[in-house]
C-alpha cells in the first residue's frame, strides 16, 4: 500500500528518500515518485515502474536537494498512470504526497476549479495540493492547518513549498505517520522501517497532529476541540526498525522462500514461549488484564481473520472463555454492546491495516473497551503502539503479498495465548503444560516434514492451472484453514475458489460440483473425520474430483478421482498449522503454472492502509 518518506536536511537527500522507498516496496505499489527543493526550484520525477527505475530517472535528471518528499502509490482514485503518481504539484509551488482517501474531494475539486485551478490527474491527492496552495499566504504551516480543516477522510500527508526551503509540513488523520530524528536532519515516514537506516529515534504522530520538520528542529501541533492548533509534546522512542535488504537467494519467488522459511519462523516466534505459558509473554500488565478477562473479541481482516477463527476453537476449548470474531472492516458499522471485561485482540501482519486500526480505536475509544492486545509481525507498527499488550511474531520481513509465514506465526502466538489463559483459569496442570510445550518445540520439525511433500503438490498444481473454479472443504477448526487455502488460490492464481464447512455442502454448494470443479478437502484424523468422509462421497457421486490433505492414519486411500497427500503426523490441536502448508504450496505452484507474478498479484497490496 502507499508509502511516504520525507526529509529536511543539510545534505543531499535524494539517496535517502530512494532508500526509504526501497524499504517500503514490500507494501505493494503501482507507481512512485520523488520531489526535491534545490535553490528555490521544485523538481519532480515520477514513474509507473519500480523504485530502481525511479532512481535511474532521478540520476539521469540530475535530481538533487536538501529537502524532499517521496512516495509509493497503490491506486485508488485514478488508474496507475504517471499523471496520477505522487508527488502532486500545484502551480509549481506546493508539492504533496498522501496516503489515505479524501471523501469530499469531488466537492473540493469543484470549488477549486471555480477559483481557476486546473487538474491534471484523477486523484483525490491533487485536491490537497491545490487546497494548500489556495490558503498559502507565505506560511506553509498555516496553509496546511487551514486546508486540513476542510478535508473529510483519512490522510497522512507531507508537504513542501518552493519558497520555504529546509521545511517539511506533515499531518495525519486516520493514516499512520512517524517522525525520525537525525543529526542535522529530520525525517517523516509512513512507518519506522522507512527511516530505520538513518535513525532509531522515532516520534509517533497522534491522530489529528500536524508537525513542522526542519533539519535542526521539529514541532508538533495538536488540534483542540474548537478546531485550533496548539503545541504538543510527543515522546521520543528508540526503535530498532529492520532496515536490511531481503535477498531472494536460490528461490524463484519470495512467496516460495517464505513458505519454506516457516519452520524457522515458528521456531523464532517460540523462542520466548518455550519455557512456560506465561502472561509476561504478552506484556508487563498482561496478568492483571488476563485475570479479569471474561470474553475475547478478535478484530482482523483477510488471512489474519482466519487466524482468529482458528484461535476461537482453541481458546473456547482449553481456556473456557467465549470468543467473538469480527471482520474489522465491518465492525465499526453496526451497533455493538460494550463490555469493559472484554479483551480486544487485533491481528495484523503489518500492524498498519487501516480497517483493523479503525476497529481497534472504535472499540477502545468509542465503546470503552480499553483492554487491548495486538498480535503483529512489526514491533514498530501503529497497532502495536496503540495497544496495551502485544505479542510480536518473529516471521521476519514478508515480501510476498500473499501471507504465509506471518499466518503460521500468528497461529503459534494465538496458541500460546489460549494456553496462557487456560493456565490462569486453572484449566492446565503442570503435566499437561509440559506435554503442550513439548509438542510446540517439535512443531518446526513436523512442518519441515510436511513441506517435503512439495513435489506432490506440484503435480496437483499442473491440473489446477487448467481450472476456472475450485471448492475447499473443512470441518471444525480446519474450516478456517479451508478458507485460507481458497483465499491463497484466488489471490495469486486468479482461479475462483470458495471454502465451506463440509457439512454445508448439501445446502447449496453441491450444485456447483462437476468434473471441472476440483474439490480440496482438509481431512485430519479427528472426531469429524467419518462425517467428512461422507461429504467426500457426496462429491464423488456427482463426478467431482477430490484432492485430499489427510493425516497418515486417516485411512483414506487414493482411487480414481481421489488424489491423496498424507501428512506424516497427526498433530492434534496444532494440526491446522500443518494442514495449511500444502494449501499454500498448491496455490503457489498453481500460480507459477499459470505464469502469474506470484509476489505481486494484480490489484493487491501487502499492507492495506486505506479503507
Amino acid at each position: 500500500m502507499c508509502g511516504i518518506v520525507a526529509a529536511a536536511s543539510r545534505r543531499d537527500i535524494v539517496s535517502i528518500l530512494l532508500e526509504g522507498l526501497r524499504r517500503l516496496e514490500y507494501r505493494g505499489y503501482d507507481s512512485c515518485g520523488i520531489a526535491t527543493l534545490n535553490n528555490g526550484a521544485l523538481n519532480c520525477v515520477r514513474t509507473v515502474s519500480r523504485v530502481h527505475e525511479l532512481a535511474e530517472r532521478a540520476s539521469e535528471d540530475g535530481l538533487t536537494g536538501t529537502t524532499g518528499i517521496a512516495h509509493t502509490r497503490w491506486a485508488t482514485h485514478g488508474a496507475p498512470e504517471v499523471c496520477n503518481a505522487h508527488p502532486h504539484i500545484s502551480c509549481g509551488h506546493i508539492a504533496v504526497v498522501h496516503n489515505g482517501i479524501i471523501e469530499n474531494y469531488e466537492e473540493l475539486r469543484r470549488d477549486l476549479q471555480v477559483k481557476g485551478y486546473v487538474f491534471t490527474s484523477q486523484t483525490d491527492t491533487e485536491v490537497i495540493a491545490h487546497l494548500i496552495n489556495a490558503h498559502d499566504d507565505g506560511d506553509l504551516l498555516q496553509a496546511v492547518m487551514s486546508a486540513v480543516k476542510l478535508i473529510r477522510g483519512s490522510y497522512a500527508i507531507a508537504v513542501i513549498a518552493n519558497d520555504e526551503p529546509n521545511r517539511v509540513i506533515a499531518a495525519r488523520q486516520g493514516s499512520p505517520m512517524v517522525v525520525g530524528l537525525g543529526d542535522g536532519e529530520n525525517f517523516v515516514a509512513s512507518d519506522a522501517m522507512a527511516v530505520g537506516g538513518m535513525t532509531e529515534r522515532i516520534v509517533y504522530i497522534h491522530e489529528g497532529d500536524i508537525v513542522d520538520v526542519r533539519p535542526d528542529s521539529w514541532k508538533v501541533y495538536e488540534r483542540t476541540e474548537g478546531g485550533d492548533y496548539i503545541t504538543a509534546k510527543r515522546e521520543v522512542q528508540v526503535v530498532h526498525a529492520y532496515a536490511g535488504v531481503v535477498e531472494l537467494g536460490p528461490y524463484r519467488h519470495f512467496m516460495q522462500k517464505e513458505i519454506l522459511e516457516q519452520p524457522r519462523a515458528v521456531s523464532d516466534t517460540l523462542l520466548e514461549g518455550v519455557a512456560a505459558f506465561s502472561p509476561t509473554l504478552f506484556g508487563a500488565d498482561a496478568e492483571g488484564i488476563f485475570s479479569n478477562t471474561k470474553r475475547l473479541l478478535f478484530l482482523a481482516c483477510g488471512t489474519s481473520y482466519y487466524a482468529a477463527l482458528t484461535a476461537k476453537y482453541w481458546i473456547e476449548e482449553v481456556a473456557g472463555i467465549p470468543c467473538d470474531v469480527e471482520i474489522a472492516s465491518e465492525y465499526r458499522y453496526r451497533v455493538s454492546v460494550s463490555d469493559p471485561q472484554t479483551l480486544v485482540v487485533t491481528i495484523s501482519q503489518s500492524g498498519e491495516t487501516a480497517d483493523t486500526l479503525a476497529a481497534l480505536r472504535h472499540a477502545r475509544d468509542d465503546l470503552g473497551m480499553t483492554q487491548t492486545l495486538t498480535i503483529c509481525n512489526v514491533a514498530t507498527s501503529a497497532m502495536v503502539n496503540e495497544s496495551r499488550l502485544a505479542y510480536i511474531t518473529r516471521a521476519g520481513v514478508e515480501i510476498g503479498v500473499a501471507s504465509t509465514k506471518a499466518f503460521t506465526t500468528q497461529l503459534v502466538a494465538l496458541y500460546l495465548l489460549a494456553f496462557t489463559l487456560a493456565k490462569l483459569n486453572g484449566r492446565l496442570d503442570r503435566t499437561a503444560e509440559e506435554d503442550e510445550l513439548k509438542r510446540l518445540r517439535h512443531l518446526p520439525a513436523a512442518m519441515s516434514s510436511v513441506l517435503a511433500l512439495e513435489p506432490q503438490l506440484i503435480a496437483w498444481a499442473e491440473s489446477f492451472a487448467a481450472k476456472q473454479h475450485a471448492l475447499f472443504l473443512g470441518r471444525g477448526m480446519h474450516y478456517p484453514i479451508a478458507l485460507e487455502g481458497a483465499l491463497k488460490l484466488k489471490e495469486i492464481s486468479y482461479i475462483h475458489a470458495e471454502a465451506y464447512p463440509a457439512g454445508e455442502l448439501k445446502h447449496g454448494p453441491l450444485a456447483l460440483v462437476d468434473r471441472e470443479m476440483p474439490v480440496v478437502t482438509v481431512a485430519p484424523n479427528d472426531c469429524l473425520l467419518e462425517k467428512l468422509k461422507s461429504n467426500m462421497q457426496e462429491v464423488r457421486a456427482r463426478g467431482g474430483e477430490l484432492y485430499v490433505c489427510a493425516d497418515g492414519d486417516s485411512v483414506i486411500d487414493a482411487t480414481e478421482g481421489m488424489h491423496v497427500i498424507r501428512l506424516p503426523e497427526n498433530y492434534g490441536r496444532l494440526s491446522p498449522i500443518l494442514h495449511v502448508l500444502p494449501l499454500q504450496l498448491l496455490a503457489y505452484h498453481t500460480a507459477v503454472a499459470c505464469g502469474n507474478d506470484v509476489d505481486k498479484p494484480r490489484n493487491l497490496a501487502k499492507s492495506v492502509t486505506v479503507e
